[in-house]
């Protein structure tokens, strides 16, 4: 049976798609953001450890689909009371398309909502992998511009277009465009009116805005490497009510998230 490597399986999460929400992260992406809050998710699908209070730690476990369905299904109840279900998310759960084409299979299978977190930095076949067994895509727009996303981020916009439209004619999915708002990175004006431009010309009416945190800041010392946004503010109110004023004074509907 196909295996999936996981580093968490989070529940009774409320912030990943409708309800209550199992979320299982998958290691591997192929982005190097430096604002990452799931550093351990970076780069190839491997085996990783790290360092925490100086005890050497496995962090990443090899498991089935079954496996991970033993865990998902503790909190069925919780699925049916609120519309929650299962989110696949990383790193870039796409990375890993067999695994998560065959966990959403069986999520669905047993008639539990499923939700992605993506990038869409993959091929397409690993899109069509997965997309008839989703049931909304939770899908992150950073930066748009083609040379500063590969050189930033190592992004390939046209395929993260590409992987967005696909989503989108699908009539069973719910897509979710979500924007990282990163001081210095996603926030610079050039790049959230060409997110506004690109958003109107696929027909998507709303979109999520995700103000900048430093959650995931500690996690980079347990792996020993740099946090290049260590000494980066947060955004005020005031800064994030002005990107939300550019998408609603452009018809697009704004939801703010995490600033709560």
């Amino acid at each position: 049976m196909t295996q999936g490597l996981v580093f968490n399986i989070q529940r009774y999460s409320i912030h990943d798609g409708p309800g209550i929400r199992t979320i299982v992260f998958l290691q591997g992406c192929p982005l190097h953001c430096p604002w990452c809050s799931n550093p351990e998710s970076q780069g190839a699908v491997r085996p990783l450890t790290w360092v925490k209070n100086g005890v050497e730690e496995t962090i990443t476990h090899w498991m089935t689909v079954n496996q991970v369905l033993d865990e998902i299904e503790k909190d069925d109840v919780f699925y049916r009371t609120s519309g929650g279900g299962v989110t696949l998310s990383g790193g870039e759960c796409l990375v890993q398309a067999d695994f998560s084409a065959e966990l959403l299979k069986a999520v669905h299978a047993l008639g539990i909502n499923t939700a992605i977190e993506t990038t869409g930095a993959v091929p397409m076949r690993s899109v069509q992998k997965v997309l008839p067994y989703v049931d909304q895509a939770l899908f992150d727009l950073k930066i748009m511009d083609p040379i500063r996303a590969r050189d930033v981020i190592g992004d390939n916009v046209a395929m993260v277009k590409a992987s967005f439209e696909a989503f989108l004619q699908a009539d069973h999915v719910k897509v979710t465009p979500r924007i990282p708002l990163i001081p210095g990175y996603t926030t610079i004006p050039e790049n959230l009116q060409q997110i506004v431009e690109y958003v109107q010309s696929v027909g998507v009416p709303e979109v999520h805005i995700l103000p900048f945190h430093q959650y995931g800041s500690q996690k980079y010392k347990y792996l020993k490497r740099d946090y290049q946004l260590e000494n980066t503010p947060l955004l005020t109110t005031e800064e994030v009510d002005t990107i939300h004023t550019l998408f609603e004074s452009q018809g697009i509907r704004a939801v703010v998230s995490g600033l709560e």
